[in-house]
C-alpha cells in the first residue's frame, strides 16, 4: 500500500535516496545542484551540530530566508536531530517576526545573509533568547553556518522520532488575527503521501522535476516540494515569485510540474518574455488559493500547452484535501471550473450547518474534514486546537456546498461572510462577478458598517491598466450577474491591495485600511 514503507519520517527521505539513487539530483538553486547523497550528508552534519550544541529533542529550529537548497538541508537536518524546522515568513515586520519566534521558542534560527540585520534586531526584541547562525544562499563560499558545523562528519545521529512528533511548524498567515503555529507531524506527512499514492491523478514519473515558486513558509511551498523529494524527483528552486526569473528557470531546468496560484499564472503570462518561453517540458500545472476564470485557464492552456489541476487544502491538512482533476476541467462550463473537485482517497468531507447537522446537496455550510493527515494541533494553543475539532472532524472555517454530481465548491471563509439586511452574502461570490468585468484587474469584497443594513457589501477594485471605470458601471455589471442584495453598495478604487506571499488578498488589512478611510471622512 505504501510507496516506500521504509520512509517513516521526513528524516528518512534523504536516507532512503542516498542508498537508492545517491547521484541523482535532489535540489537545484542559484548556487547549483545537490545530489541526494549530498543532501543526506549535509543534513546529517546539521543534525550532528544540533545534537552537539545540546539542542533538546522536539525543539523548533527557525529559518529566515527565501527559498534555497539550504532550507531543505535544514528541514531534514532538524528532523534527523529529532527537532522540527519552523520556516518564518520573511515578509513580516520585525515586530511580527519577534512574536512568532517568541511563540515557537526557537533556540537557534538559521538566517540568510539578506536578513542578517533583521536577525540582529530580533535578538534585541525577542524575550526568548536565540542564537542566529548566518549563511549565504547565493554562494558556496564558507560562511558562519559552515564554521558552526565545523568538523562534524556526515554521521547521522539517528535520534529517535515518534510519528506524532512535529516535523514542520508552519505559522498561519494571520489574515484573520493572531498567527497560530500549525504542528505538522511525521505521521501526517506520511499519510498525506499515502493519500497521494492512492490517487491516480498524482502519479509521479521517473523524469519529473518540480518547480518550487511558492514560499517555504507556506504549505504549498514546503508540502509539494517534500512530495516531489519523497517520489525521488528533483526540486528546482526559485527564491521568490518573480515572473521573469520563473520563465528563465522553466527554460533552464525544464520542470515538468509546478504549483502556482491563479494570480501568479496571470503574472507569468502577462510578462513580455512569456511569448518566447518554451513551456514544452511542463506536463502539469497545479493551482490553488482560488478558482481560475475560464478566460485565464483557456489562455494558460493554449500558451503553456499542458494539463491543469486545481487542489484545495489547508495548512492543517498537511496537503491537498480535494482535486479538480485535469479531465474535470471543462472550458465550456465555467461553473464547474469554480469547483475544487472531490476528495482524495482516505479523506472525508461533510458540509454542516451552524449546529453541526449535515446539509443536503446544494446547501451552503461549513466544510468539516476527517483525514489521516491532519495536524497535531496548534502549538501552545490548546483552546484554539479544541475549537477546530468536533468528534474527530476538523472544522475548516470554509463555507461551501456539494452539487448533485458530488463536486465541492468553496464559497467563502465563514469569517468573511457579510450579513446585510438579514441576508448572508459570501464575498467570494461577489468577487467572481467582479472578475468577469474586463476592466477589473483585481478585486476584493468586504463588509463595512451601515446603520440601515448592519453591514453593506463593499467592493475594493484595481482596474486594468488604462481602463476608465466608474462605481455605477461596476454596480450595474454585478446586478446583471447576482442577486440585488449581493450587489456592492459601495465601490472603492485603489492602486494596490495588500497580499500574502502566496497571492491571496489580505482581507484583514483591507478592512483596517478601509475602516481608517471611513473614520477620517467622518472626522
Amino acid at each position: 500500500m505504501w510507496l516506500h514503507a521504509e520512509i517513516k519520517s521526513l528524516a528518512d527521505i534523504p536516507r532512503y535516496y542516498a542508498r537508492k539513487l545517491p547521484e541523482k539530483t535532489a535540489l537545484i538553486d542559484g548556487v547549483g545542484a545537490r545530489t541526494f547523497r549530498e543532501l543526506d550528508q549535509t543534513s546529517s552534519r546539521i543534525a550532528a551540530a544540533l545534537v552537539a550544541a545540546g539542542i533538546p529533542r522536539r525543539s523548533h529550529i527557525g529559518f529566515i530566508g527565501k527559498n534555497s537548497a539550504r532550507y531543505f538541508e535544514a528541514l531534514f537536518g532538524a528532523a534527523k536531530a529529532g527537532c522540527a524546522v519552523a520556516p518564518l515568513n520573511w515578509r513580516l515586520s520585525e515586530a511580527e517576526l519577534a512574536l512568532v519566534i517568541n511563540d515557537a521558542q526557537c533556540p537557534i534560527v538559521l538566517v540568510d545573509k539578506e536578513f542578517a540585520e533583521t536577525a540582529k534586531s530580533l535578538q534585541q526584541r525577542c524575550e526568548h533568547p536565540f542564537r542566529a547562525i548566518q549563511f549565504d544562499s547565493t554562494t558556496k563560499v564558507p560562511n558562519e553556518l559552515e564554521t558552526w558545523l565545523g568538523a562534524n562528519a556526515a554521521a547521522d545521529p539517528f535520534i529517535e522520532t515518534a510519528p506524532e512528533d512535529t516535523a514542520v511548524l508552519i505559522y498561519t498567515s494571520g489574515t484573520t488575527g493572531k498567527p497560530k503555529g500549525v504542528q505538522l507531524t511525521h505521521r501526517g506527512f506520511g499519510h498525506m503521501r499515502l493519500c497521494e499514492h492512492l490517487e491516480p491523478a498524482l502519479q509521479w514519473q521517473p523524469d519529473d522535476v518540480m518547480l518550487m515558486v511558492m514560499p517555504a513558509f507556506h504549505l504549498v511551498g514546503t508540502g509539494l516540494s517534500v512530495q516531489a523529494l519523497y517520489n525521488g524527483s528533483p526540486v528546482s528552486i526559485l527564491p521568490a515569485l518573480d515572473p521573469g526569473r520563473t520563465l528563465k528557470l522553466i527554460e533552464r531546468d525544464r520542470p515538468t510540474i509546478c504549483a502556482l496560484v491563479p494570480t501568479a499564472i496571470q503574472m507569468l503570462l502577462d510578462h513580455p518574455d512569456a511569448a518566447t518561453t518554451d513551456f514544452s517540458s511542463l506536463r502539469l500545472v497545479m493551482y490553488a488559493g482560488s478558482p481560475i476564470s475560464s478566460r485565464l485557464l483557456q489562455r494558460a492552456i493554449m500558451q503553456m500547452k499542458c494539463r491543469f489541476m486545481q487542489f484545495y487544502g489547508a495548512t492543517e491538512s498537511s496537503g491537498a484535501l480535494t482535486l479538480l482533476r485535469p479531465e474535470q476541467h471543462d472550458l465550456n462550463n465555467e461553473a464547474r471550473l469554480r469547483s475544487c473537485g472531490t476528495p482524495l482517497p482516505l479523506i472525508e468531507i461533510k458540509i454542516v450547518d451552524a449546529d453541526g447537522q449535515e446539509l443536503p446537496d446544494g446547501a451552503t455550510g461549513e466544510f468539516w474534514v476527517r483525514a489521516p493527515s491532519l495536524f497535531g494541533g496548534y502549538w501552545n494553543q490548546p483552546e484554539a486546537t479544541a475549537a477546530v475539532f468536533q468528534d474527530g472532524w476538523y472544522r475548516t472555517g470554509d463555507a461551501g456546498f456539494r452539487d448533485t454530481e458530488g463536486l465541492l465548491y468553496i464559497v467563502d471563509r465563514i469569517k468573511d461572510m457579510i450579513v446585510t439586511g438579514g441576508e448572508n452574502v459570501y464575498s467570494g461570490e461577489v468577487e467572481q462577478a467582479l472578475q468577469k468585468h474586463p476592466s477589473v484587474r483585481l478585486s476584493t469584497v468586504i463588509g463595512t458598517p451601515d446603520e440601515r443594513w448592519g453591514e453593506k457589501v463593499t467592493a475594493v477594485v484595481i482596474t486594468a491598466d488604462g481602463a476608465q471605470l466608474t462605481a455605477e458601471e461596476i454596480i450595474a455589471h454585478c446586478r446583471s450577474l447576482i442577486a440585488g442584495y449581493k450587489v456592492p453598495k459601495t465601490v472603492i478604487f485603489v492602486d494596490t491591495l495588500p497580499m500574502t506571499a502566496t497571492g491571496k488578498v489580505l482581507k484583514r488589512a483591507v478592512r483596517e485600511q478601509i475602516a481608517k478611510e471611513i473614520a477620517s471622512r467622518v472626522g
